[in-house]
C-alpha cells in the first residue's frame, strides 16, 4: 500500500493512551470484540517474558495500538525530548493502548504476556529503523 490517499487525521486519534473499547457483539456463536477501525499497514502478534522491557523509543511518523491478549504490563510515556518524569499506567489483558508519533514510550512486562500491535507504518526493518529514535525512558 503506497502513501497516496492514506488519510491519517490526528484529530481522530484517541485522546489518551488507554483506549475505551466498544462493547463486544455476542450471540450464541460467541463474541466479536471491535479493536481498531482505521487504515494500517502492520499487524503483529508478540510474546514478551516477565521482566522484559521493550520500546524505549519514539516514532517520527508511526502510531500504534497495542491490545493485551494475555498478561499485563506497565506502560510509560511522555512527549519526545521531554525531561519530565514519564506517566505510567497498568495495562491488563483485554485492554488497548494507543501511542501517537513523537511520544516516547516503554513497556515493562509484569508477567509472560501476549499482545497484538497494529501500526500505521509497515514493519519493513529498514523503514522501521529509519522512523525510530531510541531513548532511555525506563
Amino acid at each position: 500500500m503506497s502513501g497516496e490517499g492514506f488519510h491519517d487525521d490526528p484529530s481522530t486519534w484517541p485522546k489518551g493512551p488507554l483506549v475505551p473499547l466498544e462493547a463486544a457483539h455476542a450471540d450464541d456463536r460467541g463474541a466479536i470484540q471491535p479493536l481498531v477501525e482505521r487504515l494500517m499497514r502492520s499487524a503483529q502478534l508478540i510474546s514478551s517474558k516477565k521482566g522484559v522491557v521493550r520500546a524505549n523509543h519514539y516514532h517520527k511518523t508511526d502510531w500504534h495500538y497495542c491490545y493485551m491478549v494475555s498478561g499485563s504490563m506497565e506502560y510509560y510515556e511522555r512527549p519526545a525530548d521531554s525531561k519530565d518524569k514519564p506517566s505510567k499506567i497498568l495495562v491488563k489483558a483485554g485492554q488497548l493502548v494507543f501511542t501517537p508519533p513523537l511520544v516516547e514510550h516503554a513497556m515493562k512486562f509484569l508477567e509472560d504476556t501476549v499482545w497484538l500491535t497494529l501500526s500505521r507504518n509497515p514493519r519493513d526493518q529498514d523503514a522501521y529503523e529509519a522512523d525510530v529514535v531510541r531513548v532511555r525512558l525506563i
